[in-house]
This record gives C-alpha cells, structure tokens and sequence, in this order.
C-alpha cells in the first residue's frame, strides 16, 4: 500500500478546516489534493483526534502482522497434511 504524503495531523488539520466552514475546493487547493482525496480521507479520518489516527494506525499493522502469521500457519498445516496423506 502507498504511504501517504500527509500525516494524520495533517489530514485531520485539512478536516477541521473543512467542517470550520471553509470550502472544499479551497481546502484541496491549499493542501494540493484532489476533491475525490479528501472525501476518502475525511470518510476514514473524520471525526476522530489525532491521538485516535495514531492507535487506528497502530491496529491496522497489528492486523497485518496476525493476518501474516494466520496465513504462515495454515501454510504449515497444509503442508503437513500433504506430507502425512503421502506416507
């Protein structure tokens, strides 16, 4: 997945501008990001504290490495299921 060229401070800065009553485009415009951008990050963003963008990160790449060792193990089993069938 692509790194994103802004922080979730930042992304939650653009955000409150946004809702502080300052237009869309001009908010896009200041920042260099497309409209279709920022809808995408206020939906996964929005509402939430930086605070809560950093430990919403830190779940997601805890998920990533549960959902790798998930996947290594079931690997594993299949394997000696095969080796176990062959005998």
């Amino acid at each position: 997945m692509r790194k994103s060229r802004f922080t979730e401070a930042q992304i939650i800065g653009m955000i409150k501008e946004q809702e502080a009553g300052l237009p869309t485009v001009e908010v896009c415009r200041k920042h260099g990001l497309s409209t279709a951008t920022f809808y995408k990050l206020k939906a996964k963003y929005g509402g939430m504290e930086v605070s809560d963008a950093r430990r919403l990160r830190q779940l997601e790449d805890e998920n990533g490495k549960l959902k790798r060792l998930l996947a290594d193990s079931m690997l594993d089993n299949a394997i000696l299921k095969d080796l176990l069938g062959k005998v």
